[in-house]
């Protein structure tokens, strides 16, 4: 695959705090080149992505550092940073190095070769990882060792821990684990992308070199987190601690000479030739059997590991000192993520923000009554994902519902959707579901719930060749007694009950003809495989939204040329695209305000003068992930406002089958408006991106109280109901005579 001219350009960001990536079969010289000839600036005024994510994943670092910030909820976000490089390396440093191999010459667009962003990745990650480690170290096992949560490291430990820790070896570790020698004449074991194992130093004093080498895997079955008798609190010790302590059990009558903790990354940056592929879900399976097998991009071992266990599992992996990763122990620090599980600690987490009912909701009466009175509008998490469940669930019940047309991109693993769509097609109703088998990560579970629709005479569509169908759209047609009706859900999140309490994100429900008109062309285009026609108020990825943003960044420049008040905002999670990022930096030339919330990777550079010191840039990590893409355009005061499926990535707007949606409804714009602009006046977690590409914690003026929008955006929520039922109850309904009922009748 090294030598495979069809190199792919890859890109991956943090799916726990927003993963993304970029594929593309061009080829990697092919791509750049695209790049370059649309960018109208020089290199120097973009960032590198690379640098930009990094510069991201230190904001979610910058959380676990914050002493305001409860101690379960910073150890939340340090085992996000950790989760976030895998997968960063998995993909984008996996893509990066195929290109260094591939011998590809070209630089990106902020012009930076492909060696030079491995070593700026390299010296990064090591800084980043030291600053992981003295938080984690110095910080918060301190800080957890005093609430009562404490870890044990055995080589300390009282007598009555080791004692304990050995009965739990003896009974429930060495039955299950089994070690793998390592013989010269043999080929190195398979090793699984970041499994945990425990390599071993075996003394063999007939031997030359007197040593020998063991690796015992660790395995799913025995959890990581050994519970320890405690009488106050709660004990632990750690899996691999225990087995090096009792390493010597593997190997009677040997000497272990020394016992450490080990684990690869491996690239996952396979290509799916869709072309060749007769069978799109045999395919699917055979690149995930590639990744388990894939080249070996990082390797992470202690640093206390003797050098010629080092330099042992290089050669078996064929890395290199670039490629390896000395950590502090314990590896792999997103394994501590389960200690959010832990009962009678309440006050070390975030208080409990209960999403709350919209209340544009009538529980009296069904969703499709409610839709038809009043376009939806729902800000998850603060507002429940219920009624989007319960329109495709009703939906799926009533009678007079003829068919259902979906997209499903990620669902939860019990998702209540996919077996409402089962159900709607067990009972006859038309059912049509995109699904997207591409959705990284993801594959194996979408193949099966895919398998189980079909089962359920689901029309199932794996996406669209060649591209993947990021899209959030469902269509329920109904009959009615004056005709047919297209209801309309459209999100700029996945159909996932589960993240939708963790992300925030907006659900638009509607019954507009237009918009119908247009999802119902959009949606047969995509299960048809057919042209697009023009659309009268959506616009789709990869056809027209370019050339709609951009034209709607034109319009404003124009506006302002004009002498007119111009103003663009935007929230998104990603701005890479150089034509969409020389669009604002000419706007911002001609005056145009521009304010963006950028909550990951963002190549634009705010604040230089005469090229885009009327450009803003913000950046929000807050307990909720920034998820939402929505866009604001003053358009001389007739407001214009949008929701979107896509970032304003390359990937999104060429290989990505992607959704612009108006917000028709004046009440629901100008909420939207709102809120874009509350995320400005954010002073407890926000950054702001400065011209030489670091962030600077916003704080509150002098005698100001501080500001938090998402708490502000939670209060909204439950003072709306509350408002709502308070009006409920002051509207006095006289009881009726049985004369004065029947009179009416």
């Amino acid at each position: 695959m090294l030598g495979n001219p069809m190199v792919r350009i890859s890109a991956q960001f943090t799916r726990e705090f927003g993963i993304y990536w970029s594929n593309s079969t061009l080829p990697a010289v092919s791509q750049l080149q695209i790049l370059k000839t649309t960018m109208t600036h020089r290199p120097e005024d973009y960032f590198n992505r690379e640098t930009s994510w990094l510069a991201f994943n230190q904001r979610v670092l910058d959380q676990a550092k914050n002493p305001q910030v409860p101690l379960l909820e910073r150890l939340k976000f340090l085992a996000i940073t950790s989760s976030n490089l895998d997968e960063f390396f998995m993909v984008r440093v996996g893509g990066l190095q195929m290109q260094k191999a591939a011998k590809v010459a070209s630089t990106d667009a902020s012009g930076m070769t492909v060696v030079a962003q491995l070593e700026s990745i390299r010296q990064r990650t090591m800084a980043m990882t030291q600053a992981q480690y003295d938080c984690f170290h110095k910080d918060l096992e301190p800080g957890l060792n005093a609430a009562g949560i404490t870890r044990v490291r055995l080589v300390e430990a009282s007598v009555k821990h080791r004692e304990a820790a050995e009965r739990i070896f003896e009974e429930e570790v060495f039955p299950v684990l089994s070690p793998m020698a390592i013989e010269a004449e043999r080929e190195f074991p398979l090793l699984v992308n970041h499994a945990l194992y425990v390599c071993l130093q075996v003394a063999a004093p007939k031997q030359d070199p007197p040593y020998r080498f063991a690796i015992v895997p660790l395995g799913k079955t025995v959890p990581r987190i050994i519970t320890l008798p405690s009488e106050k609190g709660f004990c632990y010790a750690l899996l691999e601690d225990i087995v090096a302590t009792y390493a010597e059990r593997f190997f009677p009558n040997e000497r272990v000479m020394s016992a450490v903790p080990c684990r690869i990354t491996r690239n996952a940056d396979g290509a799916l030739q869709e072309d060749s592929a007769a069978d799109l879900v045999n395919d699917m399976k055979d690149l995930l059997q590639q990744r388990r097998t894939a080249s070996c991009v990082r390797l992470e071992i202690l640093n206390s590991a003797p050098v010629e266990m080092l330099r042992f599992l290089q050669n078996a992996l064929h890395v290199t000192d670039a490629e390896t990763a000395l950590d502090f122990e314990p590896l792999d620090l997103s394994a501590f993520m389960q200690l959010q599980g832990l009962e009678g600690y309440d006050s070390l987490r975030d208080p409990i923000w209960t999403p709350q009912r919209s209340s544009q909701i009538d529980l009296t009466q069904s969703m499709f009554a409610t839709i038809a009175e009043k376009d939806i509008l729902l800000v998850h998490p603060y507002e429940s994902f219920e009624p989007v469940v319960r329109f495709i669930e009703e939906a799926a019940d009533d009678p007079d519902v003829l068919a259902i047309k979906q997209t499903l991109y990620r669902t939860s693993r019990n998702s209540p959707i996919v077996a409402a769509l089962r159900r709607a097609a067990e009972r006859g109703k038309y059912v049509t579901v995109i699904v997207e088998l591409k959705a990284r990560f993801d594959e194996a579970r979408n193949i099966e719930w895919a398998r189980e629709l079909e089962e359920a005479q689901v029309q199932v569509i794996y996406g669209v060749k060649n591209l993947k169908t990021h899209a959030k759209l469902c269509i329920i047609v109904r009959r009615e007694p004056h005709g047919i009706v297209r209801y309309l859900h459209f999100g700029t999140g996945n159909y996932n009950e589960a993240t939708s309490r963790l992300y925030s994100d907006i659900s638009y429900m509607t019954c507009n003809e237009q918009l119908g008109a247009d999802a119902s062309a959009f949606f047969n285009a995509v299960t048809g495989y057919s042209q697009p026609q023009p659309y009268r108020a959506l616009e789709a990825a990869p056809i027209g939204l370019r050339k709609k943003l951009i034209s709607l960044i034109e319009a404003e420049t124009e506006r302002k040329k004009q002498g007119q008040r111009a103003l663009v905002v935007a929230k998104l999670n990603a701005l890479v695209d150089p034509r969409l990022i020389d669009a604002f930096y000419r706007a911002s030339q001609a005056g145009v305000t521009i304010r963006l919330n950028i909550r990951g990777v963002c190549c634009l550079k705010p604040g230089i003068p005469g090229l885009s010191e009327n450009i803003t840039v913000i950046s929000i990590v807050d307990r909720f992930l920034e998820h939402a893409r929505v866009l604001y355009f003053h358009h001389g005061g007739d407001d214009l406002v949008y929701i979107s499926s896509a970032d304003w990535m390359p990937r999104n707007l060429d290989r990505r089958v992607e959704l612009l949606v108006p917000i028709e409804d004046v009440d629901n714009r100008k909420r939207i408006i709102g809120i874009l602009d509350s995320y400005f006046k954010d002073t407890q977690n926000t950054w702001q991106l400065q011209p030489d590409g670091e962030y600077v914690r916003r704080s509150a003026e002098n005698g100001r109280p501080a500001y938090r929008v998402q708490e502000a955006l939670f209060r909204a929520a439950t003072d709306a109901i509350k408002q709502a039922e308070q009006r409920r109850r002051t509207i006095f309904e006289p009881h009726q005579s049985a004369t004065a009922k029947s009179s009416q009748q």
